[in-house]
């Protein structure tokens, strides 16, 4: 089910402009912009739930966690009157509170409905997916290596509908050593936000060790992170310099730098924002690789090459591996809430 989209008008909290010295390098200077970069669609579907849950109930909206792992965008909704906290006993009775996107645990679900908390649950339906996949295969007694970062929201989400048939494996050398009850009965499951190919790479060798080990019924890197992925790939080799837009707590922006090494690009950075970008970053640069993970509004995206225009870097060429027109509707919570009102449903990946 899809929303038509449509951009509401938000706060903007100021950045300073950037200025950077244009110096001469060898070879023509350029920018190769990633396409597809920025928004999905679970991101946007969670930053414009907690929009409408304010444009509806009005402030105070309560969001557990960060809604997404971006700086801009918690600050933006901050500005507007959403509070984040960390755990539900933080929130009022009775008060709304939004789950953010990267999901919950059945525990969190149970201490919100303790304190009468009216919960909106803005979990990916990606995540969802697992969520389902982890809980069926605990019912079946199978043990689930769950494939992600110990203490990342998501996981700690997924495993809790896993309970204790879930091992956490961080990453390919913990495959070598971890213990499972029974060979012949083990299923992996994995973060959604992962690097593609040290996710298979920790499959590969688990496989080797458990021959019988069984896959997901579809893969649970979701569409974005590897599309994402795969356009920095195509650019990496081509660039003296990637610059990532994403904050430090976004898994998958912080993939994208380590792809970005892997794949050929002389030297790769992770910026929060255009002013972080450094004037000795581009000594001798001629091409730039640009792109921001999945919760990135494209305004920074916007403001980064401005700053890099400045610089001398105003040719720019996107470079497109793939479309995405995916959309995901509303948390029901809130399309039972405004079904009768007069304002569409929908996204706002262009104006955050």
């Amino acid at each position: 089910m899809t929303d038509p989209v449509v951009l509401l008008p938000t706060p903007r909290v100021p950045r300073p402009a950037v200025v950077l010295e244009d110096r001469p390098v060898a070879g023509r200077k350029r920018v190769l912009l990633a396409a597809p970069r920025g928004y999905c669609a679970g991101v946007d579907r969670a930053v414009v739930a907690v929009d409408k849950a304010l444009d509806h109930y009005g402030a105070p909206v309560y969001v557990r966690k960060q809604i997404v792992h971006n700086k801009h965008v918690v600050a933006e909704l901050e500005q507007r009157g959403a509070i984040f906290v960390e755990e539900v006993d933080e929130v009022p009775e009775g008060s709304h509170l939004v789950f953010s996107a990267h999901g919950v645990s059945p525990m969190v679900k149970e201490a919100a409905a303790d304190r009468n908390l009216r919960t909106i649950d803005a979990t990916c339906p990606l995540v969802t997916k697992v969520h389902r996949e982890a809980t069926r295969f605990s019912k079946k007694g199978q043990q689930i290596l769950l494939i992600g970062h110990d203490g990342h929201e998501e996981v700690e989400g997924t495993a809790g509908h896993g309970g204790d048939r879930v091992t956490i494996v961080n990453n390919p050398d913990e495959a070598d050593t971890v213990v499972v009850d029974d060979p012949d009965n083990v299923v992996w499951l994995s973060q959604t936000t992962l690097s593609v190919d040290e996710t298979m790479e920790t499959v590969n060798r688990l496989r080797t060790r458990f021959p019988n080990l069984q896959n997901p019924p579809s893969d649970d890197i979701c569409y974005a992170t590897t599309n994402r992925q795969a356009a920095i790939k195509n650019i990496a080799a081509e660039a003296d310099l990637v610059i990532v837009v994403g904050s430090a707590n976004s898994s998958n922006s912080v993939r994208l730098v380590e792809v970005a090494l892997q794949y050929g690009a002389k030297a790769a950075y992770r910026i929060d924002f255009a002013e972080e970008i450094q004037q000795a970053w581009l000594d001798g640069v001629a091409t730039i690789g640009v792109t921001s993970g999945a919760s990135v509004p494209e305004v920074l995206v916007e403001e980064a090459m401005a700053a890099l225009a400045t610089a001398g870097y105003a040719d720019v060429a996107e470079v497109e591996t793939a479309v995405e027109d995916l959309m995901f509707s509303l948390p029901k919570e809130l399309r039972q809430e405004l079904k009768n009102d007069d304002r569409a449903l929908g996204g706002r990946a262009a104006r955050a």
